[in-house]
């Protein structure tokens, strides 16, 4: 893909020259490359086979790039890069940085810190306990489990089959004063039989039978402990088989439950991704088959997927999961949903990893199509939650103000976004109306409007305020904008009244609820009825309409002072003769005030309009040399 490259054109017209140099110097060695910006913060981190000509490939003129790739490109300012010996040791090392760094430029994964794993310790006496908290030290951790009820139950199967303590006991969780743990659901139940006194060779075979049992080997466990309950009871040892025979009952119980999902015993890892580009959001499911049975499944929430494709993401989460802390076994065939957009990296790692190939699928037919198609719909089904639980930490986010306006006036939903109305004139001169926008309770200025009053001549407030509402909401429904859910106008029944009317005639009224908020007393309007309401004066929800309905006045008086300054300005320049509204307006825009046109040189004047029109202000201003 990028062999060619010394022969393509390259764009380092945005980027310094120690930048430029650091690019054309990199080695065509496999390593892993990170972008920084001015701040010096890594942006982006990626690995590459041949890092010279996968780096220089940003600034390649030829080759297309997203707006997410052209924005990367745009802030990056410097460069550092970590040669490696291989494309695997490349893949380790990027995951390992994405999680150091979080750059904003990589896909990234929603927090797991609050699934549950089983953790298996390192050391001569590992130990084996539930946590939701993966700590880099060495340790093996097993999950995460969707499902927190799965892992427990696992764990009481290591308990009633290998006789082994899976608590969660640490020298931090012993009472001092008793000397026991505070949490006694393990400590009563194995006071007089816990595996911490066993002997070095007891304890080793039951934790390698533990994680074999983690790793989904159930029918070899129970093969091989039906032969030792059959030599202890050929030794007469009847109370160690009686032992033994519980425990190979509670794998029995335990294997039964598992799904059988493919009629071999192949161990294999399911994956499949399902992307909602509107969004910007993924979701990864794995499901987890060893010896033919469902172990269980994995599902990641995929974030900031802007400009990726199906086997971008697909490529990511599982590079992400055989890399980290919790892979667990490698298995002999890994089932997919699409290509992989590049896997010479992951093939190379699975190798190294395994012992042997891997066999890497995508199956179009049959049982292995079908696994995927359920891995599908269950990343589907994730998203779909996802944006559930969005949507309700949104709804729990509304500030109180909010909530208690919607309690106050009796609204059927939730006025979040709140537009207000006001108008502002001298003497019937320079007639402005603004209209301010309220989100959550907080100003949203990037949604501000202004308008100059067009078709009502002198100080008429109700036939401004019907103008611009009328503005407002023909071009909201024919641009299909996003509607507010309460609008305000400032003024009383006659304000109101002219608001209602325009709404009725462009057909857009009954689509929000509208109200009027009245200076002198705070009286609140509605459509229709001749009295007012008066909200509770500490009522949170009528500071908030105050607030608005201050800020759209505020808005308002700017713009009309604005106008007004303006309007004297020009005045002004169109008394000299010559200059007419046109070059006045040219004049200002070019210098800013009419004290910056008078103090301007005669070079410049000429510069903006002409040698005449130049002459004729100077000697106006009688500064003619």
């Amino acid at each position: 893909m990028y062999e060619q490259q010394d022969s393509l054109e390259f764009d380092y017209s945005g980027i310094s020259l120690p930048l430029k140099q650091k690019v054309e110097n990199l080695p065509q060695k496999p390593g892993v490359y990170m972008h920084k910006n001015a701040d010096g913060d890594v942006i982006y981190v990626g690995k590459a086979k041949k890092l010279k000509n996968r780096v220089r490939s940003y600034f390649q003129s030829s080759r297309p790039h997203d707006g997410r790739i052209k924005s990367l490109v745009s802030k990056i300012v410097d460069l550092e890069v970590i040669v490696t010996d291989s494309e695997a040791e490349a893949l380790i090392l990027e995951n390992t940085l994405i999680k150091k760094y979080r750059p904003k430029y990589n896909v990234m994964y929603r927090d797991d810190k609050s699934y549950p794993y089983i953790c298996v310790t390192q050391g001569e006496r590992p130990r084996i306990f539930p946590t939701r908290v993966v700590i880099k030290n060495g340790s093996k951790y097993y999950g995460p489990y969707d499902n927190a009820g799965l892992m427990y139950r696992m764990l009481e199967i290591i308990r009633e089959s290998f006789n082994f303590c899976t608590c969660a006991c640490s020298p931090k969780s012993i009472d001092q004063s008793k000397g026991i743990p505070r949490w006694h659901s393990c400590f009563n139940e194995y006071f007089n039989a816990c595996s911490g006194d066993w002997e070095q060779e007891r304890y080793q075979t039951a934790i390698n039978r533990a994680i074999r049992l983690l790793n989904g080997r159930t029918e070899e466990l129970i093969r091989e402990l039906k032969e030792e309950m059959q030599m202890a009871s050929q030794c007469l040892e009847f109370e160690q088989a009686a032992k033994i025979r519980d425990g190979i009952i509670g794998l029995q119980k335990y294997s039964e439950k598992m799904k059988m999902v493919l009629p071999d015993l192949i161990d294999r890892d399911v994956f499949a991704v399902y992307a909602d580009m509107e969004e910007n959001v993924a979701c990864g499911v794995l499901f987890k088959i060893r010896q033919g049975k469902m172990m269980g499944k994995h599902s990641r929430i995929i974030k900031q997927i802007e400009g990726l494709t199906e086997a971008d993401i697909l490529q990511s989460f599982v590079e992400e999961y055989y890399t980290g802390s919790t892979a667990g076994i490698i298995p002999d065939e890994i089932l997919i949903s699409t290509e992989l957009s590049d896997d010479g990296a992951l093939f190379e790692y699975l190798i190294s990893e395994k012992g042997k190939k891997v066999s890497i699928q995508v199956p179009k037919i049959g049982e292995k199509a079908q696994m995927i198609r359920l891995a599908q719909t269950n990343a589907k089904h994730t998203v779909g939650e996802f944006h559930l639980e969005k949507m309700k930490e949104e709804t729990e986010r509304i500030p109180h103000s909010v909530k208690a306006l919607q309690r106050d006036l009796y609204l059927d939903r939730m006025p979040r976004r709140i537009e207000c109305f006001d108008n502002s004139n001298f003497q019937g001169t320079d007639p402005v109306a603004s209209m301010v926008c309220f989100v959550d309770g907080v100003p949203k200025k990037s949604e501000y409007k202004r308008f100059t009053i067009k078709t009502v001549e002198g100080p008429n407030d109700f036939a401004s305020m019907a103008e611009i509402v009328t503005r407002r909401y023909s071009r909201v429904m024919q641009e299909k904008q996003h509607i507010p859910d309460l609008i305000i106008v400032d003024g009383g029944k006659g304000q109101l009244s002219s608001a209602v009317e325009a709404l009725k005639e462009i057909g857009f009224y009954g689509q929000v609820p509208i109200i009027g908020l009245a200076k002198r007393l705070e009286e609140v309007f509605f459509p229709g009825k001749s009295d007012s309401i008066m909200l509770p004066k500490t009522s949170s929800g009528l500071k908030l309409i105050q607030r608005v309905r201050d800020e759209a006045h505020r808005f308002a008086i700017t713009y009309h002072r604005e106008k007004r300054s303006k309007r004297t300005f020009l005045t002004e320049l169109e008394e000299i003769p010559g200059i007419g509204k046109v070059t006045s307006e040219k004049l200002l825009k070019a210098f800013g005030s009419v004290k910056q046109v008078q103090e301007a040189s005669l070079e410049k004047l000429k510069e903006t309009v002409g040698g005449k029109a130049a002459q004729a202000i100077q000697e106006y201003f009688g500064n003619s040399k």
